[in-house]
């Protein structure tokens, strides 16, 4: 694993978050505060994608294999295609869920 190559995906990851959601934000035609909201709730999920991705590293390190499953051979396994989705996912929609209950 190289550190520099590590950082660089995590900031590509981070700035892609806010690029998207910016783009919706215009695209939508959110007033300022909701678009704050969206964008700080973006980075927030991208957060909790990357740490999802490093959880399922660290079960597959502690347990000494290097793929999750054979479905995907030299993959990582199934887990590594959907780790990052299935940790962001649920903590954008309960931001979604807060942010509009408020």
């Amino acid at each position: 694993m190289s550190p520099g190559k590590t950082m660089a995906g995590f900031w590509g990851g981070i700035g892609s978050c806010v690029l998207i959601a910016v783009g919706f934000v215009v695209y939508l035609d959110f007033s300022a505060l909701d678009g704050f909201y969206l964008i700080v709730l973006s980075v927030i999920a991208g957060l909790a994608s990357v740490l999802g991705d490093l959880f399922e590293s660290m079960l597959k390190r502690q347990r000494g294999i290097k793929d999750s499953s054979k479905l995907l051979p030299g993959h990582g396994g199934v887990l590594d295609r959907i780790d990052s989705i299935t940790a962001a996912a649920p903590m954008f929609v309960l931001g979604v869920h807060v942010l509009t209950t408020v």
